[in-house]
């Protein structure tokens, strides 16, 4: 809901916005400026906002409230009274300068000086009621138009809700093996369908494998979830259950799965099987997708949220290969003004080949921690390898390798057939491997990176040779870090001599 207060003698305008009807203590936007100038007799009167240009975001003025007033004392009486049922409401009551009394509508809407009657605000309320109905009717022609499972972009708009035991065990055939879509280390991944949602994902939890977790990871997931986060390249939460030894959370169903199937997945001996290799066109549109949630994650969201956990296995893909990034069981929330040094240490969690050096070391994540992984994902999405072969190679390492030998184009994925431009994969692959380097403060953010790939700037500048670190110890680490890591006399290491 919104509140406008409007003083002409303070020249002054206050705008609140809150998520229920009790108006909050302060306001979002405090201004002077004269309106008397600005109102008429006939006029509409409506809301237009910014999102910055740094993203995406959904908000609906669902009720308003605007009010006059002659002084700040009139305000201050306007706010003990009640009156939450009028839309447009003044705080003052004028008389009739020239004495005229109408009869029917008599009631003007006052601004300090000039009075609206009321009959003229009809023609612009008949059309909000115009529009609301022909809204409401669209949405029931198109939910009646829309097979199951086929708006994969409706669970954006949705507000997730809890959902009972037997709903959950209804929409899986009662936990069918057979709806079985994925198996994590925490969880299984069951497919199913609810009337009120759609085709769905349902993730149980299991108990059992929480005490190794060090934490709860269905609490983890859902606190995350629930701070309402909507952005087209996330997996949409759609609502949650927790009945006595159950709990198991819901997403929406994306029919492609996950990026790692499309990447490593070999050619059967079927032939009826098909097998499709993503183009060029569709990589780069996914590590866009996947630069753009993690952009919303790390600023634009009320809280820095680290998801410690980008690989390509938590990367989602929709019926038309948008990529979604999901898997919130391991993520951090901070607050953005929180520094770096005040962070406590956790237990380094993810995946091997993903991690970042000083992560591993230090315990301790950061943006620049989620960049690293995102930089494997680049390389991992242009050349097609794992982040750790079967036979022990290490991908950054490799790349390294064909870098210091100019032949870095010779690790593009060969099933691509050379059919990609050779400028840009060359860029894509400089941006992986700058986001993967082993000094954080070399890494850029995210959005810097987007930036260097659709080529708005110059290229990322790559030391001739691959930089190593050695550390003996995480005691060690710490105090090179302390001391200032990022120094060039220092040499740097991958994570795999950690582990080697």
């Amino acid at each position: 809901m919104a509140w406008i207060e409007y003083s002409d003698v303070l020249k002054l305008i206050r705008v609140w916005i809150g998520y229920s009807r009790v108006k909050p203590t302060s306001p979002v936007l405090s201004t002077q400026i004269d309106l008397s100038g600005k109102v008429k007799e006939y006029m509409h009167v409506g809301f237009s906002a910014s999102n910055a240009g740094v993203g995406s975001a959904l908000h609906i003025v669902q009720r308003w409230k605007f009010t006059t007033f002659g002084s700040h004392s009139d305000a201050i009486q306007e706010e003990e009274e009640e009156d939450e049922g009028c839309l447009v409401c003044s705080g003052e009551v004028f008389e009739n300068p020239m004495g005229i009394h109408r009869k029917g509508f008599g009631f003007r809407v006052s601004v300090v000086g000039f009075k609206i009657p009321f009959w003229s605000l009809l023609p612009g309320m008949a059309a909000i009621v115009i529009l609301v109905a022909f809204i409401v009717f669209s949405l029931i022609s198109g939910k009646k138009r829309i097979s199951e499972g086929a708006d994969t972009n409706s669970g954006i708009n949705r507000m997730p809700g809890r959902l009972s035991l037997a709903e959950i065990k209804s929409a899986t055939s009662g936990f069918n093996e057979n709806t079985i879509v994925g198996q994590g280390a925490s969880a299984t991944v069951y497919r199913g369908s609810i009337p009120s949602i759609g085709s769905v994902a349902v993730k149980r939890f299991d108990r059992d494998h929480w005490p190794q977790c060090n934490r709860n990871p269905f609490t983890t997931e859902f606190t995350t979830m629930t701070g309402y986060l909507r952005h087209k390249n996330l997996v949409q939460f759609q609502g949650w259950c927790s009945e006595g030894t159950e709990t198991a959370l819901v997403f929406e169903y994306l029919p492609n799965g996950s990026l790692s199937e499309f990447l490593h997945k070999k050619p059967s001996s079927d032939p009826s099987e098909e097998f499709i290799v993503l183009s060029w066109k569709q990589r780069v549109n996914i590590i866009l997708g996947v630069a753009s949630a993690l952009t919303y994650l790390h600023e634009e969201c009320e809280r820095q949220i680290i998801h410690r956990d980008v690989k390509t296995c938590n990367i989602m893909l929709d019926a038309e290969f948008n990529a979604k990034l999901g898997d919130f069981g391991l993520a951090e929330i901070y607050e953005h003004s929180a520094l770096l040094a005040g962070r406590a240490a956790t237990l380094p969690a993810g995946t091997m080949g993903y991690l970042a050096p000083e992560y591993v070391y230090t315990g301790v994540p950061s943006e620049k921690t989620d960049v690293y992984s995102f930089g494997v994902v680049v390389l991992e999405v242009c050349t097609g390898r794992r982040p750790v072969g079967d036979d022990g190679t290490v991908l950054v390492d490799l790349m390294w390798s064909l870098w210091e030998t100019g032949k870095v184009l010779d690790g593009a994925d060969i099933m691509l057939r050379e059919e990609f431009d050779a400028e840009e994969m060359e860029r894509m692959l400089m941006v992986g491997m700058v986001c993967a380097h082993p000094d954080c403060e070399k890494r850029p953010r995210v959005k810097e990176a987007v930036r260097i790939i659709r080529g708005e700037a110059p290229l990322p500048v790559l030391p001739a040779r691959r930089p190593l670190l050695r550390i003996r110890s995480a005691t060690e680490a710490e105090e090179m870090i302390a001391d200032g890591l990022g120094r060039e006399d220092l040499t740097w290491m991958t994570p795999k001599s950690h582990f080697s």
